[in-house]
């Protein structure tokens, strides 16, 4: 069976690589189709790949600054033509699932519809687009929402990595999919048997994790924030934060364990597609304090692995972290509801998806 993967870029590592990564594990032998590769900006492993890239790679600036060459995407994945293979698995939250492929059977993972697409008004706002600005990108948005649902309604088989993706895949895209969680490396993690007084955040430091949320909460309550991670947003968080809130910066992979099992509670502030990270912190048998939306209703059992607030306000978290008493959680209820996403758990369902085509070994 001949199979090919599809990425949207490869200049920066997160969640959608993650996945990635599984999938060539999976499929070693399959190339991976991608609109560019900033070889040095990316893991060493991956130079290992056979990695195949778009006339995009060669664009000036694009490996640092992706996001102005929005308009070209479309026009460089419409140019694949992967008609050649009996399978196509995209992982997608832009526009890669626009490869043509023919009579070749394509499954889209779909980590999210194309978010600065469908939600323009909320990534205009987060990224202080001027209103002039705003309306000259109408007419572009507009022909982007069609080529991005006409391309959706060439998938085979769509893939939700949670039920909020489900739900905006049925509402934008007028198609059905199954849930099948991201794969997370949960043998990684493990319980300690003690744990210090500090509260935790792993993230990309970016407006719609709102991480400012989370920093204006702990000022309010005087209590210890380590925030892990690094981002365009980093320098004015320090600013907003007071004495603390502490920002590790970038910590090594191998650090990541220790510190999981260490905090009193993983706070996740903002709507997550799905949330890796709150994962790994119930891996290490900690709770998890969540916004109550996307993602994290997937994720926590409220009440047994963590708690939900539902106003998405520095007061409602700052009032959940008082409410909440995380020494009354079970390590071992938390390290349960970590195993659901366990990354064997992914690779079967998945490996059945593709044996459903008929097309398996």
């Amino acid at each position: 069976m001949a199979l090919a993967l599809v990425h949207d870029w490869l200049n920066q590592i997160g969640g959608a690589e993650d996945v990635l990564e599984v999938l060539v594990e999976m499929f070693p032998s399959a190339p991976v189709y991608t609109s560019m590769y900033w070889q040095a900006g990316m893991p060493p492993a991956y130079r290992d790949w056979n990695v195949r890239t778009s006339w995009m790679d060669h664009l000036p600036g694009i490996y640092r600054h992706h996001q102005p060459y929005l308009p070209f995407y479309p026009l460089a994945f419409a140019g694949l033509d992967l008609s050649g293979y009996d399978v196509v698995v995209s992982n997608k939250s832009g526009f890669c699932h626009g490869v043509r492929t023919g009579q070749a059977v394509h499954i889209c993972y779909c980590l999210t519809p194309t978010r600065y697409v469908w939600d323009f008004e909320s990534y205009a706002a987060r990224e202080a687009i001027s209103p002039a600005l705003k309306v000259a990108l109408c007419p572009l948005i507009a022909r982007l929402r069609r080529w991005d649902y006409q391309a959706a309604q060439r998938v085979d088989h769509f893939v939700a990595i949670s039920h909020e993706v489900q739900a905006r895949i049925r509402r934008i895209y007028d198609r059905d999919s199954i849930i099948v969680y991201p794969p997370v490396d949960v043998t990684r993690f493990q319980p300690a048997s003690t744990h210090d007084d500090y509260y935790l955040i792993v993230s990309r430091l970016v407006p719609y994790r709102r991480i400012d949320l989370a920093v204006r909460a702990f000022n309010e309550l005087g209590l210890p924030l380590l925030i892990a991670g690094d981002g365009r947003d980093r320098e004015a968080l320090v600013a907003l934060a007071g004495p603390t809130v502490t920002f590790l910066g970038r910590v090594p992979d191998e650090d990541l364990p220790d510190l999981f099992a260490r905090c009193r509670a993983y706070v996740l502030p903002g709507v997550e597609d799905f949330g890796i990270a709150p994962v790994q912190a119930q891996a290490a048998g900690r709770p998890v304090i969540a916004y109550g939306a996307g993602g994290a209703l997937d994720i926590i059992v409220d009440g047994e692995s963590g708690i939900l607030f539902h106003e998405l306000t520095p007061e409602a978290l700052a009032a959940a972290v008082r409410a909440f008493d995380p020494d009354a959680t079970d390590p071992r209820a938390c390290r349960a509801s970590a195993e659901r996403f366990a990354a064997d758990v992914f690779k079967e369902r998945l490996t059945r998806l593709v044996g459903e085509t008929g097309l398996g070994d």
